[in-house]
């Protein structure tokens, strides 16, 4: 299905996942890490809000992910007051983000009330605040994003606020692959990248910006030749800040790893383009070409040519077209062109002879 294609990674955890689901699909897998989810540098902070759980025994709590749950209760049983979280949980009424969050709290013996519907945190604390008075305790469990915008809004409602820091969102350890990421999707070598976190998406940008990169690679993700996939609506909506939105910015309807998988996968697969030939049926598909059932591998650069051809078969395309659309760069030796389409021929065989030459005009594919 996406034999020839490549897929750019941004996700630290679960990259590997990700990226095998890709692979069983036949795709290129480029994983560049944009993104380090690790633990707090200190655990005095989480320590304290645990303490002030245990003694306070809040009304509410937003189970915000099932990371940062599985950890705190992790956290509680290595200094020795996981029983006494749970106890002292066990009276508050517990609403969670999502079905992972919700699961995370079921699995330490805990009943969760109710799931936000969008899975948001911002419906998940509206919940919430529903069912507190002025003067009440809530427990609001964060991200990597560190303090949150709800907190204040719930504190402004009268509402005490535990806030719980489990983890973070840094820049990678080694930005090096997500710099190649950057350089390899603006040359056109890269057909897809994923998002499963909105701090990804900036962190991205900010590696490009750092080397001069960020105008190209936005453009290079919105121009139509990238798509763009992000697992769910917070991270589409970080996604449009960073002036992202194109008809190429996919969204699964369930917003999982999986159905991201599927959602890019299918995208990228409907540019398969099938062109008929006097010497047969040309496949092309990214950079892996099939003529009746001869298969060539061709480089990004003549696969970029050929699919400018095939796109609109008979129709003539001047060097200066290709440099600009391939190369972008219409200043460009036209040389390059007549090398690459040379090559392409007689990597072609039989079939690349319905690659002509218009005099003084350009090129193009002829059906």
């Amino acid at each position: 299905m996406l034999l020839g294609y490549t897929v750019g990674i941004t996700a630290d955890r679960r990259g590997d996942e990700q990226a095998a689901l890709f692979e069983r699909r036949g795709a290129t897998v480029q994983h560049a890490p944009s993104i380090r989810t690790r633990p707090l540098g200190s655990d005095q902070p989480l320590r304290a809000a645990t303490d002030a759980v245990i003694a306070r025994r809040p009304a509410v709590l937003v189970a915000n992910t099932g990371l940062g749950i599985r950890s705190w209760f992790s956290a509680a049983e290595t200094w020795g007051v996981a029983d006494a979280l749970t106890d002292a949980l066990r009276s508050a009424r517990i609403f969670a983000r999502g079905p992972k969050a919700s699961g995370a709290v079921q699995l330490h013996g805990l009943d969760v009330e109710e799931r936000a519907p969008t899975e948001r945190l911002r419906d998940a604390v509206e919940l919430a605040m529903a069912v507190l008075s002025p003067g009440d305790v809530i427990a609001l469990q964060l991200d990597g994003s560190g303090a949150s915008e709800e907190a204040s809004r719930v504190r402004a409602a009268g509402v005490e606020v535990i806030e719980l820091p489990v983890y973070e969102w840094t820049m990678p350890a080694d930005v090096a692959p997500a710099v190649r990421l950057a350089e390899d999707v603006i040359a056109g070598r890269v057909q897809a990248v994923t998002f499963t976190a909105g701090p990804a998406i900036r962190n991205l940008m900010d590696i490009a910006a750092e080397r001069d990169l960020d105008v190209a690679l936005r453009n290079a993700l919105t121009n139509g030749r990238t798509v763009v996939g992000c697992v769910g609506p917070v991270c589409a909506e970080v996604a449009a800040r960073h002036g992202l939105t194109s008809p190429h910015l996919v969204v699964p309807r369930t917003w999982r790893l999986g159905p991201l998988v599927r959602a890019v996968a299918e995208r990228v697969a409907a540019r398969t383009l099938t062109v008929e030939l006097a010497a047969g049926t040309m496949t092309i598909a990214g950079t892996h070409v099939t003529v009746d059932e001869q298969s060539v591998v061709l480089t990004d650069t003549e696969a970029r040519v050929l699919t400018m051809l095939a796109s609109e078969p008979n129709h003539v395309y001047a060097k200066s077209d290709l440099l600009r659309h391939v190369w972008r760069d219409e200043d460009a030796d036209p040389h390059v062109v007549e090398a690459v389409v040379n090559r392409l021929r007689r990597r072609l065989g039989p079939s690349g002879r319905s690659i002509s030459a218009v005099y003084r005009r350009g090129y193009t594919l002829r059906v």
